[in-house]
């Protein structure tokens, strides 16, 4: 990751979506926005993302089938969930599909999630050098 990592926010709503994209730009991270999980997709196809911060209850295409999705097609992006829909059931989900994070509507103060973004970046590097050491002794 030589620049700065990129964070997708996808959030059925718009002023969520647009909050978030201005306050993570703000503290250093390129950002994206998405209304649902399709066109999420078809953003990450194009540009890609280094974390995704992603609702659950969206129309057209929901967090819960997202998270499947990234993990298929994406396994290194790394996904926070953000949510005011909170069952067990959807937590269950979120976790047992790979997200590494879950944090609750309405997001008072956003100490939570930029801990958890930063610490996403962290894992990701570590993976990332991880590889990079193995392909050297491969090589």
């Amino acid at each position: 990751m030589t620049s700065k990592p990129k964070v997708l926010i996808v959030d059925d709503e718009a002023d969520i979506a647009d909050t978030l994209a201005s306050h993570f730009r703000f503290i250093g991270y390129r950002t994206d926005t998405a209304s649902n999980g399709k066109d999420a997709l078809e953003k990450l196809g194009v540009e890609g993302a280094e974390v995704v911060i992603t609702d659950i209850k969206m129309p057209v295409m929901d967090g819960i089938e997202l998270i499947r999705e990234i993990k298929l097609l994406y396994p290194m992006i790394r996904v926070i969930v953000i949510t005011g829909h909170v069952t067990m059931e959807n937590l269950f989900a979120v976790f047992r599909l790979g997200a590494d994070r879950c944090c609750f509507k309405p997001l008072a103060d956003l100490a939570e999630l930029d801990t958890a973004v930063a610490r996403a970046v962290d894992d990701l590097k570590t993976w990332q050098l991880k590889l990079k050491e193995l392909k050297s002794l491969k090589g």
